[in-house]
């Protein structure tokens, strides 16, 4: 397939598609999908609503000739989605992909390592904000203690999977779990990224006074005596990177609150009802599903995905302010995937 890179209005490559495969989740994570909003009454999408798989292939085969190199599979929970391994293996079959990753809370990953791995997945991030399993558990709404977790991660690679932890910090809630944290998977050499709270969606609470920034945490871990910086793998990588000194084992910090990154923000996120999203606090996507199922050529579907992402100028990051958090509607974490 010819390539045929594609520019924002800021001059941003098109590198990292974000796929949702379900909006639904089997946490209740307060900052996500808080369950006095998602009650056991809550109406997720029907069946028919959802992207096929072959529409998604079709979709990121159209991305991957415009400069697409990684896609990640989130949700929602998406091993919740029956069929995923099936999915990836179409994912790896598209020319120009070269890294297909997934997120995940982590509840079901043990069971479904090997087939993943069988399919082509090589690289999992697992979110689990807090060792203590009471406090887990209230974090995750379902009281699901946090042992689950590691051993769903420890079964995980036993197959084979590189496994990264993502710890959402919470001043007042989970910022007393940094250090145990730490130690803990610096011990197992997995690394821990630790990244700001945001203001994703309208249901989280968010509030600047609930923010621990990446400054501090440093500080908490040793800082520059403790922490080496590691270059970035690639343009654009979200994560900043450090090393312990005297070792192989890593941090990293996403820092979207305290040391915005939108000037090299490369991610197109497709939601589960086939919407694309050009930024993470997106207010309205782009309604590509219609397309896809009026019958839309290739040649219209490129033109279509073209044309959003040459029309971006999104830095919403830069220019938060409390204010401005609170009065713009933000499309769900669930629904956009994070």
């Amino acid at each position: 397939m010819a390539m045929n890179p594609v520019m924002d209005q800021l001059a941003r490559p098109m590198r990292d598609l974000r796929i949702s495969v379900t909006d639904r989740c089997n946490f209740r994570c307060t900052y996500c999908m808080p369950k006095e909003v998602f009650g056991d009454d809550y109406a997720f999408m029907p069946k028919e609503q959802l992207l096929s798989w072959e529409e998604i292939a079709r979709v990121a085969k159209l991305y991957a000739s415009l400069g697409v190199r990684k896609i990640r599979l989130t949700g929602g929970e998406p091993l919740l989605r029956r069929g995923l391994p099936e999915l990836i293996r179409m994912l790896k079959g598209i020319e120009g992909i070269e890294e297909i990753g997934l997120t995940t809370n982590g509840l079901l990953l043990g069971l479904q390592a090997q087939s993943l791995y069988d399919a082509g997945i090589r690289r999992v991030n697992v979110s689990l904000d807090a060792l203590d399993p009471e406090l887990f558990g209230r974090i995750n709404g379902r009281g699901i203690p946090s042992s689950a977790i590691l051993k769903s991660m420890e079964q995980a690679r036993q197959a084979g999977l590189q496994v990264k932890v993502n710890m959402v910090v919470q001043k007042g809630l989970n910022d007393q779990e940094i250090i145990p944290m730490a130690a803990y998977f610096k011990t197992l050499g997995v690394t821990l990224c630790f990244i700001e709270f945001m203001d994703v969606g309208n249901d989280n609470g968010w509030s600047l006074q609930r923010v621990v920034t990446k400054r501090e945490i440093y500080e908490m871990l040793g800082g520059d005596a403790v922490l080496v910086p590691v270059s970035p793998r690639y343009p654009g990588e979200v994560s900043k990177r450090y090393r312990y000194r005297g070792g192989e084992a890593e941090v990293g910090f996403i820092t979207s609150v305290s040391e915005a990154f939108c000037s090299t923000c490369s991610r197109v996120r497709l939601s589960s009802d086939g919407s694309i999203y050009t930024c993470l606090f997106a207010s309205r996507g782009f309604d590509l599903r219609s397309l896809l199922r009026s019958g839309a050529t290739d040649g219209e579907l490129l033109a279509a995905i073209r044309g959003v992402w040459e029309r971006r100028a999104d830095r919403y990051s830069e220019e938060r302010t409390e204010q401005s958090a609170a009065g713009r509607k933000k499309i769900g974490m669930s629904y956009i995937g994070g």
